[in-house]
């Protein structure tokens, strides 16, 4: 994931659902009909960086053989523009990333103690009086102060 959208988003927590993050990113759809013609149209407020980045993920997905491209081959084949395809497949690459930031989040709130997944209670980072290993450990005997001569080439 960018570090873009991890610094700019921050905490997940703050967006109650998926909806609340499309609105703050500007890819939740804002309705643009007239008349009989029912469009939605992208929102020019809300994150310009997340949803540039967004943008980039959207034509990255484009170039290649993605579920992206399938997704907006098969808006083009309903009768969407290439822009309200491209609309789409921003607003659902903005529910993968909300998906996958929560997710994350949930499994780092699910972390053993100390936070890392794997710590215990009796590891050296939790415990009072951490355990010194063989490489902490002062090595024996005098430590010398004079340096070691330095190897002449023969020629």
């Amino acid at each position: 994931m960018q570090p873009q959208l991890l610094a700019d988003v921050g905490d997940i927590r703050r967006f109650a659902d998926r909806n609340r993050f499309a609105s703050w990113n500007g890819t939740a759809p804002l309705d643009a009909s007239s008349g009989d013609q029912k469009r939605h149209r992208l929102s020019r407020a809300g994150n310009q960086r997340i949803n540039r980045a967004l943008h980039i993920m959207a034509v990255v997905q484009l170039r290649n053989r993605t579920e992206g491209r399938a997704y907006f081959d098969t808006k083009k084949a309903a009768g969407k523009t290439s822009m309200e395809a491209m609309r789409a497949l921003k607003r659902r690459l903005s529910n993968v990333v909300y998906a996958r930031m929560h997710a994350d989040q949930q499994r780092r709130q699910a972390a053993d103690p100390g936070g890392h997944s794997g710590t215990t209670l009796q590891s050296s980072v939790t415990d009072l009086t951490p355990d010194i290993g063989p490489s902490d450990k002062p090595l024996p005997g005098p430590a010398t102060t004079q340096p070691e001569p330095a190897l002449r080439a023969v020629s």
